[in-house]
């Protein structure tokens, strides 16, 4: 982890950690690893995440499996006499569906990342190709090693995994291939397991964690219920700008599990197109989603079966496929009344923007709240809320090339907490949240004193999650930004990040003479 308060801006070096030079985890060289398992002719065993209970963990106590029939086996022996492949007809949103984990999250997170579809213009095998490396296979050069990337608080990593995978009656427990010779999604879900702590640290958590970890870029998220308008023209640009979408139902104690129109209540999907057809001469806005489950399907307009695709044009009517794979279309009103949430990773975020030639840019600086010293609590505590780290950001303004929106947002905030345990299960996230203040142009970081009767430009309500973002217009001009947790003396490393199509400078406040003006 960077040593606090450490800036990073976005580049394109080769610095360890960075997409092109990822630091090894746990040490592991994949390259040496291969060389030494194919010069001992050897198949590799991970000595660090064995073929044993100790990788599966204790899961759920009310899964029907029984850890004891569990036995690690290679591809070779589950497909003999037939051959294993990494993959067959390369990497599709089809290839694979749920096993006994709770995992749903991470495998709608797996459809985002192979949902490359010429027809809906959804383009991702760049983020394929960083979080899958190519030329591995079960021919050339197999040592029964493998690895995969991923970011994690603000590092790429890359994960060596063996491919002992674990099994009863010869057959897969978590994820599994339709196709029963590929086995890239079983291996990917082994090294994110891996990550993560065990298998069992995957059994439940937001699709929009695994999509930061495929991208290491910004997460942007949507409250449904107060989308905005033009929440369809959003999801149209970001799905033909290398974009990862995923979306989550309402999970309320007095929900059936599937509703009477087919959809799974406390579930995670996946955003796999938007389209637009004209239907009796009207235009009808649609959003293709996936059920990771590979089945149970929206039985509404514009369904399968609905007889809504017989208004439309031959030429429409190819986007409908009658295959009960778990894939549906429905219109982006009836999705914003069904579904709670709507995550969208990706590099950049230059889709934002309804016209062309803005480029966003990123600023991330690594932080810590350390209790007694610089976890100071929520405004709640406003006798210790300015020992909280402090950050500047000035926004210029927007080049006379450009012209913008009145009241559309130019600034992107995010703050995502790390406790630095591997066990992501034993991560108790704490509620964390930010605010935002106008400032004059001083010095020196600004005391407790100063706060209490400030009131914040705009902020972002405490959570628990593992990352909290907020999407604000904020007029050129100095700004301070204060992360924090909601109570006082919360030890934990956070990465700050903000998102700008604004020339913006940012730059965190040293420990010096507290500013005696106001913010």
């Amino acid at each position: 982890m960077p040593p606090p308060h450490k800036r990073h801006d976005t580049t394109t070096d080769h610095h360890v950690g960075s997409p092109t030079n990822p630091m090894a985890f746990l040490g592991q060289d994949y390259k040496k690893l291969l060389h030494q398992s194919l010069h001992r002719k050897k198949l590799y065993t991970d000595e660090l995440f064995p073929p044993n209970s100790s990788s599966i963990g204790t899961l759920a106590k009310d899964s029907d499996l029984d850890l004891k029939k569990i036995k690690w086996k290679r591809p070779s022996e589950l497909v003999s006499p037939n051959k294993p492949f990494f993959t067959v007809d390369g990497m599709s949103r089809f290839d694979y569906k749920q096993g006994e984990l709770g995992n749903c999250w991470f495998l709608a997170s797996i459809g985002a990342l192979t949902s490359t579809d010429e027809k809906t213009s959804v383009m991702t095998k760049d983020i394929i190709n960083q979080v899958i490396p190519a030329d591995q296979s079960f021919s050339s050069n197999y040592a029964g090693i493998f690895h995969f990337r991923f970011w994690r608080f603000g590092t790429w990593i890359d994960v060596v995994v063996d491919d002992l995978l674990p099994t009863v009656d010869d057959n897969l427990i978590f994820v599994n291939s339709k196709t029963s010779n590929e086995f890239w999604p079983a291996l990917l879900e082994k090294a994110y397991a891996k990550v993560c702590g065990s298998y069992e640290d995957l059994d439940g958590g937001f699709i929009s964690e695994a999509l930061m970890d495929f991208t290491g870029g910004v997460h942007i998220e949507f409250a449904l219920n107060e989308a905005p308008p033009y929440l369809w023209d959003i999801m149209d640009r970001a799905a033909k700008s290398k974009t990862l979408m995923g979306c989550a139902t309402y999970n309320g104690e007095t929900r059936e599990p599937v509703s009477s129109s087919g959809i799974v209540g406390g579930h995670a999907y996946t955003v796999t197109g938007v389209s637009k057809v004209m239907s009796k001469g009207h235009p009808v806005h649609l959003v293709r989603v996936l059920n990771p489950w590979g089945d149970t399907e929206w039985n509404g307009d514009w369904s399968d079966g609905s007889t809504l695709w017989n208004t439309v044009s031959v030429e429409d009517r190819k986007y409908r496929e009658k295959l009960d794979n778990g894939e549906f279309w429905m219109p982006v009103k009836d999705f914003t009344k069904n579904y709670e949430s709507l995550d969208i990773c990706c590099f950049c975020p230059d889709f934002l923007d309804r016209s062309p030639g803005y480029h966003w840019t990123s600023q991330r600086s690594f932080g810590k709240w350390i209790a007694g010293t610089t976890a100071g609590g929520s405004m709640d505590n406003i006798e210790t809320f300015g020992k909280n780290p402090q950050f500047r950001v000035r926004i210029e303004e927007l080049s006379e090339n450009f012209t913008h929106e009145k009241g559309a947002e130019n600034i992107l905030v995010s703050l995502m907490q790390n406790h630095e345990t591997r066990d992501r299960s034993s991560q108790n996230n704490y509620m964390i949240g930010f605010y935002v203040f106008k400032m004059k142009r001083k010095s020196g970081k600004f005391s407790a004193v100063f706060f209490k009767d400030k009131t914040p430009v705009a902020k972002k309500s405490f959570d628990s999650l593992r990352e909290v973002m907020g999407f604000f217009w904020l007029k050129p001009g100095e700004y301070l930004i204060v992360p924090c947790t909601k109570n006082p003396d919360e030890s934990a490393s956070f990465i700050l990040s903000i998102f700008s199509k604004h020339e913006t400078h940012f730059e965190y406040i040293e420990e010096t003479e507290e500013n005696e003006d106001d913010p």
